[in-house]
């Protein structure tokens, strides 16, 4: 049996009102009443329907953030630090995996319009922003997370990729490479056609250099093995000596791929780069080097600017935030 507030009332001859009071507001109520309406509620078993608290209203106390591979421990970080920062308010995180799949974002968005979540954190699959915008319409405040707003009409959290890339790059030209592979994709998201920017720009300011672009049907291990497995099979003079993966999952993947029969040497014969800095690339086989990006500061700074704009609500001005990335040198690009 279902018990109502009607019951809780009853029970601890108080009135409806009183009951309510205690829930919301209990320093309206004098201690001895919060006591008895509390025994009430312990004896009975009672359980507050926060869904139909939170349509009166109007708007949850939890926040929806998307991100783009759940199984990638970068989002993992972005999601540890936008969580730290909501608490903080007293607020949840509800996380979706669009998993690259663009049906998957949107039926997130769809589930969190319907929720009449406090407000959505996303890293979108493209620049098309029709669902966001209508979200946004409905009251709804909108932050894009480890992306720029193109138009800096939403407020976002990023990391400069296009300087990203061209760190990356610059290193392995300082380390005396020169035919440079780039791993990456799809090209439809925004954070690799960033970091392959920065790439080109790197190697057109480097004489004699030259950039081949691999491109993945996703961000993963597997796509980043399939890649290192053709690199692997052709003939040595037709290799590359730098390989620069969009993330460090592919270039964990080519490092697999790479090491598997034992006759490409990393740094000797190929050098190996990636990006983000997740806590496996220090324990890869071959620690890789990278570029870090500050992930659970990405996600901390996101929900803060997303709660300062539902305070503000329409007064509010997009503001973005971008962080500048490091770079991290280890074992497999070693001079």
């Amino acid at each position: 049996m279902v018990v109502s507030v009607r019951d809780v009332a009853a029970a601890a001859s108080v009135s409806v009102g009183t009951v309510s009071n205690v829930l919301n507001r209990p320093e309206k109520v004098s201690p001895e009443t919060v006591e008895r309406v509390r025994a009430a509620i312990a004896e009975l078993g009672f359980v507050r329907n926060d869904a139909a608290r939170q349509l009166r209203a109007g708007r949850s106390s939890s926040i929806g953030l998307i991100v783009l591979d759940v199984r990638n421990p970068f989002f993992t970080d972005v999601a540890r630090g936008a969580e730290d920062r909501a608490a903080e308010d007293g607020m949840t995180l509800l996380l979706g995996n669009s998993d690259e799949n663009p049906d998957r974002e949107g039926a997130y968005l769809d589930l969190f319009e319907q929720q009449r979540v406090h407000g959505v954190l996303i890293s979108p699959l493209t620049d098309d922003l029709p669902r966001l915008e209508r979200l946004r319409k409905r009251g709804t405040p909108v932050v894009l997370v480890d992306r720029e707003s193109a138009d800096r009409s939403y407020s976002s959290v990023a990391v400069d990729d296009v300087v990203g890339g061209e760190l990356a790059v610059r290193h392995l030209a300082d380390i005396g490479r020169r035919r440079v592979a780039f791993v990456g994709g799809p090209s439809s998201i925004r954070q690799v056609v960033d970091r392959l920017e920065g790439a080109r720009r790197a190697v057109e300011a480097t004489p004699g250099m030259s950039l081949e672009v691999i491109e993945t049907d996703s961000l993963s291990v597997l796509q980043g093995r399939a890649a290192g497995e053709q690199i692997r099979e052709r003939p040595v003079s037709e290799r590359p000596d730098a390989i620069f993966a969009a993330n460090d999952l592919l270039a964990m993947g080519v490092l697999q791929a790479l090491k598997m029969l034992g006759t490409v040497e990393v740094p000797g014969d190929i050098a190996l780069i990636g990006y983000d800095d997740i806590d496996f690339a220090s324990a890869a086989v071959v620690p890789l080097s990278s570029i870090r990006q500050p992930a659970s500061l990405i996600g901390y700074t996101a929900v803060d600017l997303l709660l300062k704009e539902a305070a503000a609500g329409s007064e509010f001005t997009p503001e973005q935030v971008t962080f500048q990335p490091e770079l991290v040198v280890r074992e497999s690009t070693r001079a």
